[in-house]
Protein backbone atom coordinates (compact mmCIF):
# COMPACT_ATOMS: atom_id res chain seq x y z
CA UNK A 1 0.00 0.00 0.00
CA UNK A 2 2.74 2.16 0.72
CA UNK A 3 4.38 2.01 -2.70
CA UNK A 4 1.05 2.44 -4.48
CA UNK A 5 0.47 6.02 -2.30
CA UNK A 6 4.52 7.08 -2.96
CA UNK A 7 3.50 6.19 -7.25
CA UNK A 8 0.27 8.00 -6.63
CA UNK A 9 1.75 11.04 -5.48
CA UNK A 10 5.02 10.69 -8.07
CA UNK A 11 2.44 11.28 -11.04
CA UNK A 12 0.50 13.99 -8.69
CA UNK A 13 4.00 15.90 -8.35
CA UNK A 14 4.71 15.74 -11.99
CA UNK A 15 1.32 16.57 -13.45
CA UNK A 16 1.26 19.54 -11.02
CA UNK A 17 4.64 20.52 -12.67
CA UNK A 18 3.97 20.26 -16.04
CA UNK A 19 0.54 22.08 -15.48
CA UNK A 20 2.15 24.70 -13.54
CA UNK A 21 4.92 25.35 -16.82
CA UNK A 22 4.74 26.53 -20.13
CA UNK A 23 5.80 24.08 -22.51
CA UNK A 24 8.28 25.96 -25.42
CA UNK A 25 8.22 23.89 -28.46
CA UNK A 26 11.66 24.51 -29.84
CA UNK A 27 12.35 21.24 -31.91
CA UNK A 28 9.13 20.88 -33.75
CA UNK A 29 7.99 18.21 -35.64
CA UNK A 30 10.08 17.01 -38.89
CA UNK A 31 12.93 19.41 -37.91
CA UNK A 32 16.33 18.06 -37.40
CA UNK A 33 18.96 18.08 -34.35
CA UNK A 34 20.89 21.23 -34.61
CA UNK A 35 24.06 19.26 -33.68
CA UNK A 36 23.29 15.75 -35.50
CA UNK A 37 21.22 16.93 -38.81
CA UNK A 38 20.64 13.07 -39.40
CA UNK A 39 18.62 13.14 -36.80
CA UNK A 40 14.91 14.42 -37.39
CA UNK A 41 12.56 14.78 -34.36
CA UNK A 42 9.59 12.61 -34.95
CA UNK A 43 7.31 14.56 -32.69
CA UNK A 44 7.26 18.20 -31.13
CA UNK A 45 10.21 18.28 -28.88
CA UNK A 46 10.88 20.90 -26.44
CA UNK A 47 10.78 21.92 -23.15
CA UNK A 48 9.18 23.39 -19.35
CA UNK A 49 9.85 26.77 -18.94
CA UNK A 50 11.32 27.71 -15.72
CA UNK A 51 12.37 24.38 -14.61
CA UNK A 52 15.74 22.65 -13.78
CA UNK A 53 16.68 19.39 -14.33
CA UNK A 54 20.01 17.80 -12.88
CA UNK A 55 22.37 19.36 -15.21
CA UNK A 56 21.10 22.92 -15.22
CA UNK A 57 19.01 22.85 -18.37
CA UNK A 58 15.20 22.98 -18.43
CA UNK A 59 13.34 19.43 -18.20
CA UNK A 60 12.91 18.13 -21.56
CA UNK A 61 9.67 16.88 -23.08
CA UNK A 62 8.35 14.99 -26.13
CA UNK A 63 5.16 16.06 -26.96
CA UNK A 64 2.18 15.38 -29.14
CA UNK A 65 0.31 18.04 -26.84
CA UNK A 66 -3.00 16.71 -28.48
CA UNK A 67 -4.09 16.35 -24.56
CA UNK A 68 -1.37 17.62 -22.20
CA UNK A 69 -1.82 14.22 -20.37
CA UNK A 70 1.13 12.96 -18.87
CA UNK A 71 2.04 8.94 -20.48
CA UNK A 72 5.31 8.35 -19.85
CA UNK A 73 8.95 9.75 -18.43
CA UNK A 74 11.62 8.29 -20.15
CA UNK A 75 15.48 8.32 -18.70
CA UNK A 76 18.08 8.46 -21.10
CA UNK A 77 21.61 7.65 -19.91
CA UNK A 78 24.60 9.51 -22.44
CA UNK A 79 27.71 7.44 -22.18
CA UNK A 80 29.75 9.48 -24.76
CA UNK A 81 28.59 12.66 -22.09
CA UNK A 82 28.57 10.18 -19.06
CA UNK A 83 25.35 11.51 -18.07
CA UNK A 84 21.47 11.27 -18.10
CA UNK A 85 18.55 12.67 -18.32
CA UNK A 86 14.57 12.43 -18.27
CA UNK A 87 12.17 13.03 -21.15
CA UNK A 88 8.12 13.20 -20.01
CA UNK A 89 6.43 12.52 -22.88
CA UNK A 90 3.17 14.67 -23.17
CA UNK A 91 -0.32 13.91 -25.03
CA UNK A 92 1.54 10.50 -27.06
CA UNK A 93 0.06 8.07 -29.26
CA UNK A 94 0.85 4.23 -28.82
CA UNK A 95 2.38 5.08 -32.22
CA UNK A 96 4.41 7.96 -31.23
CA UNK A 97 5.90 6.47 -28.07
CA UNK A 98 6.88 3.76 -30.25
CA UNK A 99 8.48 6.63 -32.71
CA UNK A 100 10.42 8.17 -29.55
CA UNK A 101 11.42 4.90 -27.71
CA UNK A 102 11.03 2.04 -29.94
CA UNK A 103 10.25 -1.31 -28.12
CA UNK A 104 9.75 -4.57 -29.68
Amino acid sequence: MAIKKSEDSFWKTVDSLVHESEIVIDRPKGSHHPRYPELDYLVDYGYLKNTTAMDGAALMSGAALSSGKIDAIVCTVDLRKKDSEIKILIGCSAAEKKLILPIP
